[in-house]
């Protein structure tokens, strides 16, 4: 049986690889943005391919993969899709290995960007929509890494085993025991989203919070792409934290679920994107990573995805709340890196998974 690895076997191993490569500075001026140019385009091209590992939903990916392809013809985009965690392991385990496969990177957890700058294995790059339109908060100030996309946990249930009256309103809410035996939930030891949001709800409402909610006989799965699915088929009434993005589009594709933003605070989980320095075809990762923060493809990521974008030109999608409208609750990158090892383990402990 192939060994699994923890974030700390990977930290591990990719902080020993580090003392190998030159070190860039935390604090690292971050270079000048840099335009696609006809130069750039044909050292692409001349490259031929660009490999993405991605926790975004393959559909999504995919989209994206044509719709640069079409753009820029004879660049072909390989995706690699997994969760989050999946994602962080298989890039702890090559670089180890020192295989340098992936081009151009995301997750749904930032922290796992922070524990690649700190292995010095990102490569600072800053397109120009990045540079122009990006706050300050959803870009590194080492030209390392930006925001690519955003998404949100959210409650969910299925509309025709739960009145709209009836459902609940925020997490106290799935604490009554009328939803004993009827929820389900993801898992923070394999989703990004679900790793940030159970890191909000813990710190916000305590680790007794989820030691309540852990008696309700609840559902486990893995992938926060997994509870909305479960609410379309009716295996479950209600989701505990589900992805906002496949809820919204089951909804809009006429599947019997309904989208609750909690009252406490709806848990966000910023995902960011990135260049390795050892990319393989450095020029091909340069533009897909420009490509991807242009408004043609975080309308992608709106539209066909039902993320959420903070590039100002990207349009809202009709009859979606917009982002501005709902309470989040605080992203915090750094502190999920600082205890995603003890959240993982008190996490399994409570729910015995």
């Amino acid at each position: 049986m192939p060994r699994t690895f923890s974030r700390r076997d990977v930290l591990k191993a990719s902080t020993a690889l580090a003392l190998t490569l030159p070190a860039i500075p935390l604090r690292a001026a971050a270079p000048a943005a840099e335009p696609v140019t006809p130069a750039l385009i044909a050292a692409a091209q001349k490259e031929g391919k660009v490999v993405y590992y991605t926790s975004i939903d393959l559909p999504l990916a995919e989209k994206i993969a044509k719709s640069f392809e079409a753009k820029y013809p004879g660049i072909a985009v390989r995706v690699e899709r997994t969760g989050a965690e999946r994602v962080f392991q298989r890039v702890g385990q090559e670089y180890g290995s020192r295989i340098y496969a992936v081009d151009v990177v995301n997750s749904s957890d930032a922290a796992h960007f922070i524990a690649w700058t700190r292995d010095g294995i990102l490569q600072p790059y800053v397109p120009e929509d990045v540079a122009k339109f990006y706050p300050p908060e959803h870009k590194n100030a080492d030209g390392l890494y930006a925001s690519f996309r955003v998404g949100l946990s959210v409650i969910g249930y299925n509309t025709t085993l739960v009145k709209a009256e009836d459902a609940p309103k925020s997490f106290a809410d799935l604490l009554d025991p009328k939803w004993s035996g009827k929820m389900v939930k993801a898992h923070p030891g394999y989703s990004g989203n679900v790793m940030s949001a159970t890191f909000q709800i813990t710190r916000d409402l305590g680790w007794d919070y989820l030691e309540k909610l852990a008696k309700q006989k609840i559902m486990q799965v893995q992938s926060s792409t997994d509870p909305p699915k479960k609410l379309a088929l009716g295996e479950r009434a209600v989701m505990v934290d589900g992805n906002e993005y496949n809820a919204l589009i089951l909804k809009e594709a006429g599947q019997p679920v309904e989208v609750v933003y909690p009252s406490e605070g709806t848990p966000m989980a910023v995902g960011p994107n990135a260049i390795f320095k050892n990319a393989p075809n450095p020029n091909a990762a340069r533009l897909l990573q420009s490509y991807m923060f242009t408004p043609e493809c975080q309308q992608l990521v709106i539209d066909v995805g039902a993320l959420r974008s903070v590039h100002p030109q990207a349009k809202e999608h009709a009859g979606r709340r917009p982002l501005k409208d709902i309470k989040v609750m605080k992203d915090d990158a750094a502190g999920v890196e600082k205890n995603a090892q003890d959240i993982k383990a008190r996490y399994s402990k409570i729910f015995g998974v």
